[in-house]
């Protein structure tokens, strides 16, 4: 369910060609704050998926919910007791 994720995040994303070293540049709209670059499209697209991953992670940690993409809602189910106590 992750890979599918992360699959579909990368289906979402943008690139332009930047004046950098590392000229390709590459963001997904739906994830905030998740960019990546590199010297190919290959190399930045790689690295995008890096950071997705980091992202999904950091996110998950700090206990906030991870945006739905096309319809994927990887966000954990409320455990039964906060649900019992609602």
């Amino acid at each position: 369910m992750l890979t599918e994720y992360i699959q579909i995040a990368l289906s979402k994303a943008h690139y332009k060609i930047i004046e950098d070293p590392n000229p390709f540049f590459g963001w997904v709209d739906e994830l905030p704050g998740c960019w990546a670059n590199g010297a190919t499209l290959e190399a930045c697209r790689e690295e995008l998926r890096e950071v997705i991953e980091d992202w999904i992670l950091i996110t998950n940690r700090l206990g906030e919910t991870l945006p739905v993409i096309e319809g994927m809602d990887i966000n954990p189910e409320p455990a039964l007791a906060e649900v019992e106590a609602d």
